[in-house]
């Protein structure tokens, strides 16, 4: 089986390919523009070649991209991967995971949903390291340890240096799954009712047992991740016990977002989320 190109190739491509259609160029325009073969561009598009950075720049720029875009699109080429906190866990992160890792790093919006744990952002290391303990990917005490470091890594990247608009909606079933002992979980409780309260980048949402049916009962976990100039690229991740899945299309990205939207209108205000979380906490 030949192996996917990587996904900062996939994005970028996908990418040119929009703004040359946008443009009404063909494959032999692009080709011109470039003065290389058309099977070249074809190649780019599809991730199954790279770029130079030199190229990118002069075909976004005929292409006539934004210039955030333009930034954006040739930090993502880069080969060496410029962002790469993750590239020191590679070995206890899942393939799809790391798919949606990369372009997290990249994000300048994270929405994510999730059914019965707190959400990776919010996680303490304590509730990391319970989960890590049921993990069937993670072999020994070395490799769950470096699990929740590989946690810690992404929160401090993300929360801390990144800062992304993130909005998490988070089923009530949630807070009440103990992960660890009591401790842990109120340690755990404590932190996201915190997090809730506090006026920064992280908007918490709890979707209640009262909320009744809706449109992701059968989901657990997504991700999703949108591109600061970069309109309609993005990708969504769909957990699962194997590392789960990475959606790149445009109309996977349009459908999951339109269904957390749906979930932010059943779910409890924000403020009405904190009070929630701090009366659980004891806050």
């Amino acid at each position: 089986m030949v192996p996917a190109p990587p996904v900062r190739r996939r994005l970028v491509g996908r990418a040119l390919r929009t703004h040359r259609e946008r443009l009404g160029f063909t494959l032999e325009d692009a080709a011109r523009l470039l003065e290389c073969d058309r099977s070249k561009i074809s190649r780019i598009e599809t991730g199954q070649r790279g770029i130079r950075p030199k190229e990118l720049r002069e075909l976004l720029a005929d292409y006539r991209a934004g210039e955030d875009q333009q930034a954006l699109l040739v930090e993502l080429a880069d080969p060496r991967g410029a962002f790469g906190w993750y590239r020191d866990y590679a070995d206890v992160l899942p393939g799809p995971q790391r798919d949606y890792l990369i372009m997290e790093a990249a994000a300048s919006k994270i929405t994510t949903y999730e059914a019965q744990r707190i959400p990776g952002l919010l996680q303490t290391p304590a509730y990391a390291r319970a989960l890590a303990e049921t993990d069937p990917l993670l072999a020994d005490d070395t490799a769950r340890d470096r699990a929740v470091e590989a946690l810690l890594a992404r929160q401090q990247a993300v929360l801390g240096e990144q800062r992304p608009e993130v909005h998490l909606v988070i089923g009530q079933a949630a807070l009440h799954q103990q992960v660890g002992s009591p401790e842990v979980m109120n340690e755990q409780l404590r932190k996201l009712a915190q997090a809730a309260g506090d006026s920064g980048t992280v908007t918490v949402q709890v979707l209640t047992f009262e909320s009744g049916a809706h449109i992701a009962a059968g989901e657990g976990t997504v991700d999703i991740v949108q591109l600061a100039g970069a309109p309609g690229q993005g990708q969504v991740h769909v957990g699962g016990i194997a590392g789960g899945t990475c959606l790149e299309g445009q109309d996977d990205l349009a459908a999951y977002a339109g269904a957390f939207d749906q979930l932010r209108a059943f779910a409890l205000s924000p403020a009405q989320s904190v009070l929630l979380l701090r009366g659980l906490a004891g806050a």
